[in-house]
């Protein structure tokens, strides 16, 4: 029943991950006035698509953007960058509501630079432009660009899209994250072939924020909780001995592998990115190296169930291996609100540890039936055998 359990927990956990990857697409997505587009993109950060339509004879370029604001009342941002291919020197679509009406609209806006967002025209024509809220919260821009000649002799345009928290007085943009997704959320946009693709400067290190974010939610923040609950509770069951001792060593080592390569990237994102410092998630991840270290060595300094030392053992074990669990789970979520990935992400690891929380309350009970009833039964047949023992004992004399 615990190995059933266990597994169920996983196949859960899977479907959580990819049901939201395939769910919603760009060609899925309609209008409330039924536009069609030539083109549509599922935009690689902060859940955002592009629909366009280029016309070369013109030099006219149609879009659809679609994204969610940070917070509600927030803003959603895609701009052209006629000169390089960050968010400073582009030019802005901006769409949010109106305060006062709840009214989406679109505003325009010079990015000279990130200390530098003011409200003004752009510097190609935008014949036509309107904004919509969508029922699921999301936000629409729509626009209709006249291309410069010099970008559309390239054929391709530089693109940068973002999303903000929140829009203050007289028309002011709250500053956005500066998290992995917000930083790579921009590419270059093909006009003739309906294609983009992303930068690669920048993003070496933004796939190592995400290796090390995998490598140690898999490791210290399921593996390791995983591991514990086997040697708890699998163990009670006749049974399944010693297969729970070899699935605890199977996962708590492997857990133990995957932390330390998790550990290794930390180190090297800490020493590429001077200046950066999250102490608490750094602090933490240096404790759980430390102790799972100290941890793997229980698997060679056993002793023996009836040896004089196995009590200490058991002390220093479980409190390493609790002090493991609980440090974990609270250093993935520190990772989590660092490096801000899509929230799908952090919900399915949510609800992977209440399922396991959970899974772990319903066998605590059963365990303590299953043992109570072993101790029961154990503890009649010397109370038997006393008794038949005094029975054949002769009187003392007197």
């Amino acid at each position: 029943m615990a190995t059933s359990l266990l597994a169920s927990l996983f196949f859960t956990f899977w479907a959580l991950l990819i049901s939201p990857a395939i769910c919603l697409t760009c060609s899925s997505q309609k209008f409330t006035k039924n536009q069609v587009y030539s083109n549509c993109l599922d935009l690689p950060s902060l859940a955002s698509y592009l629909h366009f339509t280029y016309d070369p004879s013109n030099t006219t370029l149609s879009v659809a953007f679609i994204s969610t604001p940070s917070k509600p009342g927030g803003w959603i941002s895609w701009a052209i960058n006629p000169n390089a291919t960050g968010m400073a020197g582009s030019q802005a679509l901006v769409a949010y509501k109106n305060s006062t009406t709840g009214v989406a609209g679109v505003h325009t806006f010079d990015i000279s630079s990130y200390s530098s967002i003011v409200p003004k025209d752009l510097s190609f024509e935008v014949p036509d432009k309107t904004a919509e809220t969508r029922s699921d919260g999301s936000l629409a821009i729509f626009a209709t660009i006249k291309v410069p000649a010099n970008l559309a002799a390239k054929g391709t345009i530089n693109q940068v899209w973002q999303v903000g928290p929140g829009v203050g007085e007289g028309g002011m943009l709250e500053r956005h994250d500066f998290a992995a997704a917000n930083l790579r959320s921009k590419g270059t946009l093909d006009l003739k072939n309906g294609q983009s693709s992303t930068n690669s400067g920048g993003d070496t290190t933004v796939k190592k924020k995400n290796i090390h974010g995998i490598l140690n939610t898999v490791s210290w923040g399921i593996l390791f909780p995983l591991g514990a609950m086997i040697a708890r509770y699998i163990r009670s069951f006749e049974s399944a001995d010693p297969a729970w001792f070899y699935l605890h060593v199977f996962c708590q080592t492997s857990a133990y592998a995957i932390g330390v390569a998790g550990w290794g990237t930390g180190l090297k994102l800490g020493s590429e990115s001077s200046g950066i410092t999250y102490s608490g998630h750094r602090y933490i991840g240096i404790a759980l190296f430390v102790l799972a270290t100290v941890q793997i060595f229980a698997l060679f300094l056993r002793p023996k169930k009836d040896h004089k030392l196995r009590f200490y053992w058991n002390i220093y074990h479980h409190s390493f291996g609790y002090a493991i669990l609980v440090l974990g789970i609270i250093n993935v979520f520190k990772g989590f609100n660092i490096l801000k990935p899509e929230h799908k992400w952090k919900s399915a690891y949510m609800i992977v540890i209440i399922s396991m929380g959970g899974i772990s309350l319903l066998l605590e009970a059963i365990t303590w039936i299953v043992v109570l009833k072993r101790k029961s039964r154990k503890s009649t047949k010397p109370y038997d055998g006393y008794n038949n023992a005094q029975s054949n004992q002769q009187p003392l004399a007197m």
